[in-house]
This record gives C-alpha cells, structure tokens and sequence, in this order.
C-alpha cells in the first residue's frame, strides 16, 4: 500500500511540475518575443513510461541535486529545481549567484565550462584566428608554463584541449606533449588567455558576441571564483543554469545551429571537437565521450568500460566537479541536465542512465522521433 501511495504522489508531482513548466514556458515566450525556448510536453504522450521517470525523478532529488532538466525534440518533459539543503551554505558562498526566471539557481557548473570554452575554441579556427596545430608560446609568448624552453615549444594548442600537455598541474614539464592523457585543469586555463590572444578580445566578449548571444543563453557569463577557488589554477567560473546548459546541448544535436536556425559554429568544427583523441578514446576535444572500449578518468585511473556503460554509445558529455552534467545524445534527440552538489553515490552517472534507459521510449515511438 505505501508502494502504490508513494507511486501516485509521484505521478501527482510530475503532472505539477509539467503544468508549471508549461506556464513558465509561456510566460518566458511572452516575455521574450522570438526566443526559441523548448516548449512543454506531456511525458505519457511523448512516449515515456512515467512511472520510471517518476523513480528518475525521486531518485535524483535523493542526490543533493538542484536542478535537473530532460529535454527531447526540443520539448520540455522533465523539469524541477530543488533549493538547496540546510548543510549546504558553503556550497551556496561558493558556487551559486542568484536565481534565473524559473526558479532556477545560476551556479559555478565547474569544469563543465571546458565544452562551452572547446565551442569558442571551434568558432575561433573558423574565423581563422586559431590554429591548435600551433605552439601555445606562438600566442602567448614563451614561458607561459614551468617546462625548459624546447619542452615548452612543444606542446600545441590541441594538446591543451585534449588534456595531453604533458605538464604537471603545477605546468611544470612530466612527459612529451600528446604522449599521455593527463586530467589537467590548470593546463586547460590555459586556452582562455590563447583564445584572448588569438581574437584580441576579451574572454566576456567572446563568449558574449560567439556563443551565448547567438544561442540565446541569457544566464551565462564568466565570474572570478571566490577565496581559495580563485587560486585553484583556474581563477574564472561560468555561472550558468539548466536552461543555459541545455541550449549547449541543442547546439551539439543542431550540429552548430542555434534554435532559430542561425549558424554558430560549424558542423566540420563540432563534429572536431567530438573525435577521440588519440590519448584517451572517451574523451575528444574537451568533451567527454561514450562508447569506448575503455576509459581514463579525470583521477588517473583506467576502466575497461565505455564512460557510462548503462547510456547510448553515442552520448557525448560536459561533466564538472560537484557532479554538473549535460548529457547529449544524438540517436534519441535528447539533452539531460544535472546541477547541484556532489551525488551521495560515486555511480551516480550510471545509476541515472539506468533509469533513465527504462523511462525513454524506444525510438521511433516518441512524438516526433
């Protein structure tokens, strides 16, 4: 009896939380005359068994997240944010900074801005500005890193973005530039200032005019990080929200397109981004990718699985510290978003794609597919 009960309160929350996305929906449209803001849809009509988007639902609410957010064909079926916990106002001082107009927070998405900076990256070799076939010292001049000189020249740009620098976090010299994949944060910051160089604009102008503009992100811009965190090697956070992350993820599925059909980026530059390095094959151009025959994790260690064994092979990812994702998979015209703090499970990315595989519909019967 208490299955069923908690089944139907469930059932109950979901029908509210699409009413609501519905009204927030429109009154977005209203607000916004031509924004492409994805529509709301009736889960159960779109072909999804609502009662596993139900235990999806309850299950990633038990996980410290704040926001999470499905969309598929450019509709709405599952969105809810959460406020955060009572243990959780360092959190709050650290990476969140106020609320966008559905209630969601704007929040310090972590090293998930490496895919938003790989995009940059991509429309800037278009422009002819970049060359990641370049040394990094030919934008910015040697010793930019700790490596003896003939090291430093060594290393190219593509090295940064595909976590192959051979540098320590520290920049100091390990291994040969694209022997090894190395997880390196402090490395990747790098690209801000070669893109700075490289364009002669500012960071906050460049993703204003290339990206976010373009794409109708209206949440999204660069912060300094607060205390500790502005020394962490990587001094600037992108605050963001679902629905920000979420154009990032329409944009992959568009193959560079915004949703009003402009160009942003090109479909030879993107599909660049997401080939498999040659270090590591589940990751590509600072973008995580599924459907390898093994994988190196940030920490260091080998699995000998695909990223997420439970998703679709063709799934490509922007995952951050803290547990931020959006998850784009092209097969099922689906994005998925994840905000929040650090999921109680360490299997957390498998765990939601578990559920997840049992809510969606098979393709071919959801609205549209």
């Amino acid at each position: 009896m208490m299955q069923t009960h908690e089944a139907s309160a469930g059932r109950l929350v979901r029908i509210a939380v699409t009413c609501l996305v519905a009204v927030a929906s429109s009154c977005l449209l209203e607000s916004a005359p031509g924004s492409k803001e994805p529509a709301a849809a009736d889960p159960a009509k779109a072909g999804w068994n609502t009662a596993a988007l139900d235990d999806l639902a309850a299950y990633v609410q038990s996980q410290k997240t704040t926001g999470f957010l499905i969309i598929q064909d450019r509709k709405v079926i599952y969105e809810h944010n959460w406020p955060l916990g009572a243990d959780a106002a360092n959190f709050g001082a650290n990476f969140t900074h106020g609320t966008d107009a559905h209630g969601a927070m704007e929040e310090d998405v972590a090293s998930a801005q490496k895919s938003f900076v790989a995009i940059l990256a991509g429309i800037a070799i278009d422009k002819g500005m970049l060359d990641i076939a370049k040394p990094v010292s030919f934008y910015l001049g040697p010793g930019w890193s700790k490596a003896a000189p003939e090291q430093e020249q060594r290393i190219l740009v593509r090295n940064l973005m595909e976590m192959s620098s051979g540098l320590t976090e520290r920049l100091g010299y390990e291994a040969p530039a694209g022997e090894k994949f190395f997880y390196n944060t402090p490395a990747y910051a790098i690209m801000k200032p070669v893109l700075e160089k490289a364009s002669g604009l500012k960071l906050d102008d460049i993703t204003r005019e290339w990206l976010t503009q373009p794409a109708g992100m209206h949440d999204t811009l660069w912060r300094e990080r607060p205390g500790a965190f502005s020394r962490s090697g990587n001094p600037t956070g992108l605050y963001t929200t679902p629905r920000d992350m979420a154009k990032l993820g329409q944009l992959v599925l568009d193959n560079g397109k915004a949703a009003d059909g402009k160009r942003v980026i090109p479909a030879a530059q993107l599909a660049a981004l997401l080939e498999r390095s040659a270090t590591n094959p589940a990751y590509g151009r600072l973008w995580w990718l599924n459907g390898s025959a093994y994988t190196l994790r940030p920490a260091g260690a080998r699995t000998e699985t695909s990223l997420i064994p439970a998703a679709p092979a063709d799934l490509v990812a922007a995952l951050g510290a803290q547990d931020r994702k959006i998850y784009v998979v092209r097969s099922r015209k689906l994005i998925v978003v994840r905000t929040g703090q650090a999921a109680p499970d360490r299997g957390f990315d498998q765990q939601v794609w578990l559920r997840l595989m049992k809510a969606v519909p098979s393709r071919g019967r959801s609205a549209g597919l």
